[in-house]
């Protein structure tokens, strides 16, 4: 069990709930204990694309976070909450109902790269405390700008008290604070209604499964068909075909000298099995992350 269960995140429940119910059924399902994780979190409020590592894939987690997103939202005009979503209470109001066509045109604006200050309700730490902590203390929070980049942003569905986007963003990028933004662009307040993350990395919705056929898999000891090979969420990176003895060799942490053509990041495999995510850097090539895979021979 070394792979990838992408879950379709219903809103109501936390990643590392998800987490949880999917540790419970690999027991449930005689898979015995494995380490399990997540690719990037997501609200309770928020759904959608949840990648969950399993085995070997946890090595593959910080990948993931730090792959592109993107998220289809709705904007509901005329409220702003303190979290920026419809969990917190309302802090500023506006009568101010932009029309569809100033919200098409204000949206150039916030493609590319753009700074944003996260929100307030985040889990940044501040003086080593989490910032949605003091939040919730009362304090003030006050957060630095930090660069993002939005690479795409469009408006798909429009209803006079709110627009519904879709956007593709680099890691880092708080949805609430787009939204934020868009509103005062507009010269209005906003927070976001919906929140729906449609790709995680190479993952969509079309490889997501809910929880309850994550369930149904496990109960009928079928999770093997629903796990993604680990290789799914390294689609971006070019295999290097490598030979046991040199699998042996990489596997036990000693480098390569002159077998990749290219240079950067390859993924070394020896057959079909997955050996180690490698730096080729002149001549020389060397582990970044090992897995501990073996073949049926190995």
């Amino acid at each position: 069990m070394d792979g990838w269960i992408i879950i379709d995140k219903p809103v109501g429940i936390g990643s590392t709930q998800v987490v949880s119910a999917v540790k419970r059924v690999l027991r449930q399902g005689g898979y015995g204990k494995h380490k399990v994780g997540h690719g990037g979190t997501l609200d309770p409020l928020a759904s959608g694309v949840l990648p969950i590592a399993v085995g070997e894939a946890t090595k593959l987690s910080g990948r993931m976070l730090d792959a592109d997103k993107a998220y289809d939202f709705t904007i509901g005009f005329g409220t702003e909450t303190d979290t920026l979503d419809a969990e917190g209470k309302a802090i500023a109001t506006s009568d101010v109902r932009p029309p569809r066509a100033a919200v098409e045109a204000v949206l150039p604006r916030f493609t590319g790269a753009i700074d944003q200050v996260p929100p307030a309700f985040s889990a940044l730490k501040v003086d080593g405390a989490r910032a949605y902590d003091l939040a919730r203390a009362g304090e003030e929070v006050v957060l630095k700008s930090r660069a993002v980049t939005i690479h795409d942003l469009r408006l798909s569905a429009w209803d006079g008290a709110g627009a519904t986007l879709s956007a593709r963003v680099s890691k880092g990028t708080y949805i609430r604070s787009l939204a934020r933004d868009i509103a005062y662009a507009l010269d209005t307040v906003g927070h976001v209604t919906m929140l729906r993350r449609t790709k995680a990395g190479p993952f969509t919705l079309d490889q997501a499964i809910s929880l309850d056929k994550l369930e149904e898999s496990a109960k009928g000891h079928a999770l093997e068909d629903i796990l993604l090979p680990l290789t799914a969420g390294l689609d971006d990176i070019p295999a290097l075909a490598v030979s046991p003895d040199q699998a042996r060799a990489l596997r036990e942490g000693r480098k390569l000298i002159g077998i990749a053509k290219h240079q950067g990041l390859h993924l070394a495999v020896s057959g079909q099995v997955p050996v180690a995510l490698v730096e080729v850097s002149g001549p020389e090539i060397r582990v970044v992350r090992g897995f501990n895979i073996r073949d049926v021979e190995g």
